[in-house]
């Protein structure tokens, strides 16, 4: 049994200013993508520059803050805020969704496409590969943060988190997403996007491994107290996950066939 290291959230207090781990986490996710998006630019031409590239992680920031945000409000606590819409404001108190800030990298990279005039698929194909090192980055502030802890355990490594308000050993389930659905995640498909692909399988890649990582870690995770198991015992996680694994299955087989190929000019 281990007991969870008490780690202030705020790394650096100036005067009023907090400056929280949480937060800069989210700088180091953004700026490993830009990192590792100049070496894909160099070493894999894909038609994009580094004005491109930081076109995208700029826009992108605003796609996960404001889907993660409002995927929050819509799919987990939809009735209080609207009773209370103002407070879909109050970012500090926190409340953001994965799947709602993937929905609006999505937006943020059609738009892109559009604007390029290139197709989507292309764009998510260079984008995917630089995705999960930063969603490692944001278990590891949900971890510090000593949040989204998971079920009871009898495992040896099971954690006793204090902000569970008990003394009850609990899967670190924040770790085990950092490990499948940031490093394994990365590995995987930097390694599949090493060598050319028909356009749209690394996107496919990442929205089949997320979704089957994310679903399985689910069932060591604890439910959020307001929500429970909405349907035949899976969490809201797995049942947003689910649509990610049979899309992602779907343009992975249409893509082996060429569906997304350039028309031939």
């Amino acid at each position: 049994m281990l007991h969870y290291p008490q780690i202030d959230p705020i790394a650096l207090q100036i005067g009023p200013i907090a400056i929280h781990w949480y937060g800069l986490m989210y700088l180091a996710g953004f700026a490993l993508a830009w990192l590792l998006g100049r070496w894909r630019i160099a070493h894999h031409p894909c038609g994009l520059t580094l004005r491109d590239l930081e076109d995208i992680i700029f826009y992108s920031v605003l796609g996960v803050v404001i889907g993660g945000r409002l995927g929050y409000v819509l799919f987990y606590k939809f009735d209080d805020y609207l009773s209370h819409p103002l407070s879909v404001l109050y970012l500090w108190q926190g409340g953001m969704s994965f799947h709602g800030g993937l929905l609006g990298v999505i937006v943020v990279m059609a738009l892109f496409a559009r604007h390029k005039k290139r197709r989507f698929l292309e764009i998510s194909d260079f984008v995917a590969p630089l995705i999960p090192l930063g969603l490692a980055a944001g278990r590891l502030g949900n971890f510090i943060n000593g949040e989204l802890w998971g079920r009871p355990t009898s495992l040896p490594w099971g954690m006793i988190f204090p902000q569970a308000g008990d003394d009850i050993p609990r899967h670190p389930s924040q770790l085990y997403e950092l490990g499948l659905e940031g490093l394994v995640l990365f590995a995987l498909i930097w390694w599949f996007a090493r060598k050319p692909r028909p356009t749209g399988q690394i996107s496919a890649l990442f929205l089949m491994g997320y979704g089957v990582f994310r679903f399985l870690v689910e069932f060591t995770r604890e439910p959020d107290a307001f929500l429970g198991l909405p349907a035949g015992g899976l969490s809201m996680g797995q049942l947003l996950s689910l649509p990610m694994i049979i899309i992602g299955a779907l343009i992975y087989r249409q893509a082996a066939k060429g569906w997304f190929r350039a028309p031939k000019q």
